[in-house]
């Protein structure tokens, strides 16, 4: 079973779109995937909208997607071909309430891809990718913290200047940069990358 996750330094970077790239890029692996998404106060963890219903049993939800339009992000997994999607809500910085049925989910998978960065906190996946748009100034705290964890950068082609985070942090960046100019967010050489990655991890826990 191979565990990957797809993080990034902030919204709109074009998570989603690797995961989903990913995920049809790699049919084989008949993936379960998982997109994990923190509210803040006042938003609902069972429907994503805003509420005044926060409580102490209140705090995370996740449900299965089974709409097949791609006009939701778990949506867009299955048209991909993902065989399971799931969507995880949690109020911010309650992850860890989510965690025992997050971890159930995934060891029921045959392989399983997930877009977060916090999860992190929480496992040590088989891959870790991380999605980086230089013309989007906002870093995540979490985004920085696990940015020397990945084991490859998805870097976007900035046409301009970009932001000033670009020349400071990619200079300490020692793995594989993938540079793209979506779409597609996929290419060829990451996703050869990818399967070489996983194939090597099944090799070796395969020897004696």
């Amino acid at each position: 079973m191979a565990v990957v996750v797809v993080g990034g330094h902030s919204r709109s970077v074009g998570k989603t779109s690797v995961v989903a790239g990913l995920i049809a890029a790699l049919p084989e692996y008949k993936w379960t995937a998982f997109k994990i998404t923190q509210y803040g106060h006042g938003i609902c963890s069972r429907s994503g909208n805003a509420c005044q219903c926060a409580s102490d049993d209140h705090t995370w939800a996740i449900s299965q997607e089974t709409d097949r339009s791609g006009d939701s992000d778990t949506s867009r997994f299955l048209v991909a071909g993902a065989a399971t999607a799931w969507w995880v809500r949690t109020e911010q910085g309650r992850l860890d309430e989510a965690m025992p049925r997050i971890r159930e989910k995934v060891s029921a998978a045959r392989n399983a891809i997930l877009e977060s960065n916090s999860i992190l906190n929480f496992i040590r996946p088989d891959l870790y990718l991380s999605v980086l748009d230089p013309r989007t100034a906002d870093f995540k705290n979490s985004a920085k913290q696990f940015l020397a964890d990945a084991d490859a950068v998805i870097l976007h082609e900035s046409l301009g200047n970009g932001s000033a985070w670009a020349g400071i942090l990619l200079k300490y960046v020692k793995v594989p940069t993938f540079r793209i100019h979506p779409p597609p967010y996929v290419t060829t050489e990451i996703a050869s990358f990818v399967k070489e990655r996983l194939q090597a991890l099944t090799s070796s826990a395969n020897l004696p």
